[in-house]
C-alpha cells in the first residue's frame, strides 16, 4: 500500500542550497518515484503538519550578506559596477552605452507569425481582464458640509523585471507591463538579462513594444533591481519594482525597499514558484500530474503538494509522474523539485480547505467534479484554478489573470499584480462654513484629549471667525 500505517517524525526543513537540496522526510512504507513524500493527514500530529507548511525555503540571511555588496558596487559605481556584474553572471559583455536601450526606436523584431499571434492573443485577454479593474472615483458627503473624495493616480515610474536565468519568460514582460501600461505610468523600465552575445530575446521585446516600456535595461539579478531602485546614469530611477526573480532577486527587493536612500516599493516578495493540487476519485489523473510538473519544471527551489480528498488510488498518479517526467527536457530539475515535494491525503474537503488555507500556496489548482463548492471557502492562495480543463498554465501565460503572484506563503497578506499595483488613491476633503461648524467642535475636543493644541486652534480660529461674521 502507498499508505502509511503510522506517522515517522517530519524533518523541519533546512536551508536551501543547490548542492544540497531540502528533502522532507516521508512517513513509514510510503512509494512514489523520485522520492516525492506521500503523508496521511490523520496521522501526523499537530507538530508534523506545521512542518508540511513550511517551504524549502532560502536562508535569507546568507542571500542578503551576498547581496548587499552587489548594491553597495551599484549605488558606489552604478553602470560600470552593471557592466562588470552581467558579465560575470550573464557571460555578456557590454559597454555602459549599451546596458540601456530606448525601446520605442527599437525595429519589430521578427517573430514566428504563430508566436507573434499567441503573444497577441495574451495580450489581448490581459488587458481586457485588467482594465474591468478600473475604479471610479468615490465622492461622498459624510456629514452635511463635509465632502470626502478619492482619486486614483499613477505611479510615475515603475520598474518591471523579467527573469532569465533557467529560463526566458517574455510571458512576464506581459504580465507586469499590460497593468502599468492601463495605469497610465509615466515611465516604464523593464530590465532582463542579456543573452550571452549581449541581444534581448527577440519576445520579450515584442511584448515591451506592445505595453509600451520605455527604456530596457540589460541586465538581470540584484544588480537590475538596484540600478532601477537607485538609479545610474543610463538607467532612470523608479519609484515601485515589481516582478518575480529568484533568491537573489528577492533579496534585493527586499533590502532596497528598507533602504531609506533608495526609496522604492515592492509589489510582494514573489521567489520560487509552487503550486498546490486537490483532486478525488472524480480527478483524471494525467491531467492532475500535469499540473504539478508544471510548475515543478520552473526550478529546483520550486515546490509542488498534492492534496488528495478521500480513498484515492495513487497507483495511477505515480505512474503518470515517472511517464510525464521521462518526457520533459527539464526532467533533472523536475525529479529534484519532486524529491522535496508530497502528497498528503485527506479524509475530507474540509480537511483539504483548511490545508490551504494554512499552507497559502501560490498557485491553486482544484481538478474535481465540485470544483465550485471549493472556491468560497479559500481564503488564503494567489490564483485558484476550477476544473479539469483549466490547467494552471492557462494563468501563466494567456487566460487574462496575472501570474506575479505572491509564494512563500505570502498569500496570506499578499494579492498578485493587479491594476492596483502601479497607482494609488489620493483621498481629497473640502469643508463649507456648515460642514466646520458642524465636524470642527468634535475635532477640537479630540485634539484636547491627545493634548495637541495647535490641531485644537487650527479648528477654533475658524470656529471664531466664522461666529463674529
Amino acid at each position: 500500500s502507498h499508505v502509511c500505517s503510522r506517522p515517522a517524525a517530519i524533518t523541519p526543513p533546512q536551508s536551501y542550497h543547490h548542492t544540497s537540496p531540502y528533502t522532507m522526510a516521508s512517513t513509514d512504507n510510503a512509494s512514489m518515484p523520485f522520492g516525492m513524500a506521500i503523508h496521511r493527514y490523520s496521522d501526523l500530529t499537530a507538530d508534523q503538519v506545521k512542518q508540511l507548511l513550511l517551504r524549502p525555503k532560502v536562508n535569507f540571511a546568507q542571500v542578503f550578506d551576498l547581496v548587499r555588496p552587489i548594491i553597495d558596487s551599484v549605488r558606489t559605481r552604478g553602470d560600470a559596477a552593471v557592466v562588470e556584474l552581467t558579465a560575470k553572471f550573464d557571460k555578456a559583455q557590454l559597454e555602459e552605452s549599451e546596458l540601456v536601450i530606448d525601446v520605442a526606436s527599437q525595429p519589430d523584431p521578427e517573430l514566428d507569425p504563430v508566436v507573434q499571434k499567441a503573444f497577441d492573443v495574451a495580450y489581448a485577454n490581459i488587458t481586457t481582464f485588467h482594465k474591468a479593474m478600473k475604479r471610479d472615483p468615490i465622492e461622498v458627503e459624510t456629514m452635511p458640509g463635509v465632502q470626502c473624495r478619492r482619486v486614483c493616480r499613477p505611479i510615475e515610474r515603475v520598474g518591471i523585471y523579467v527573469p532569465g536565468g533557467t529560463a526566458v519568460l517574455p510571458s512576464t514582460a506581459l504580465m507586469l507591463g499590460v497593468p502599468a501600461q492601463l495605469a497610465g505610468c509615466k515611465e516604464i523600465v523593464l530590465a532582463t538579462p542579456p543573452r550571452p552575445d549581449g541581444s534581448i530575446c527577440p519576445e520579450v521585446l515584442y511584448c515591451a513594444k506592445k505595453c509600451g516600456v520605455n527604456k530596457l535595461l540589460k541586465a538581470g539579478g540584484s544588480q537590475a533591481i538596484a540600478a532601477m531602485a537607485l538609479g545610474t546614469n543610463t538607467c532612470p530611477k523608479v519609484e515601485k519594482i515589481c516582478g518575480p526573480g529568484n533568491q537573489f532577486v528577492t533579496a534585493a527587493k527586499m533590502i532596497l525597499q528598507n533602504s531609506g536612500e533608495a526609496m522604492v516599493a515592492i509589489d510582494m516578495p514573489a521567489g520560487p514558484s509552487e503550486q498546490l493540487c486537490i483532486g478525488d476519485a472524480t480527478s483524471n489523473a494525467e491531467f492532475l500530474v500535469s499540473d504539478l510538473l508544471s510548475q515543478a519544471e520552473h526550478g529546483v527551489d520550486s515546490q509542488v503538494v498534492g492534496v488528495f480528498v478521500g480513498d484515492v488510488d495513487l497507483a495511477p498518479i505515480a505512474k503518470q509522474i515517472e511517464a510525464q517526467v521521462a518526457e520533459l527536457p527539464r526532467k533533472a530539475i523536475v525529479q529534484e523539485v519532486l524529491s522535496k515535494s508530497f502528497i498528503l491525503q485527506v479524509d475530507s474537503k474540509e480537511t483539504a480547505i483548511d490545508f490551504v488555507n494554512r499552507y497559502a500556496p501560490e498557485h491553486l489548482v482544484v481538478q474535481t467534479d465540485d470544483c465550485e463548492s471549493y472556491a468560497d471557502s479559500v481564503i488564503n492562495a494567489g490564483s485558484i484554478f476550477l476544473g479539469h480543463y483549466t490547467p494552471e498554465s492557462v494563468g501563466d501565460y494567456a487566460s487574462g489573470t496575472n501570474h506575479s503572484l505572491p509564494t512563500y506563503g505570502y498569500a496570506r497578506m499578499y494579492g498578485g499584480v493587479s491594476l492596483d499595483t502601479y497607482v494609488k488613491y489620493i483621498t481629497v476633503q473640502k469643508l463649507t462654513p456648515e460642514g466646520i461648524q458642524n465636524v470642527g467642535p468634535h475635532v477640537e475636543q479630540m485634539a484636547r484629549v491627545e493634548e495637541l493644541k495647535a490641531h485644537e486652534m487650527a479648528v477654533t480660529r475658524r470656529l471664531r471667525h466664522l461666529s463674529q461674521n
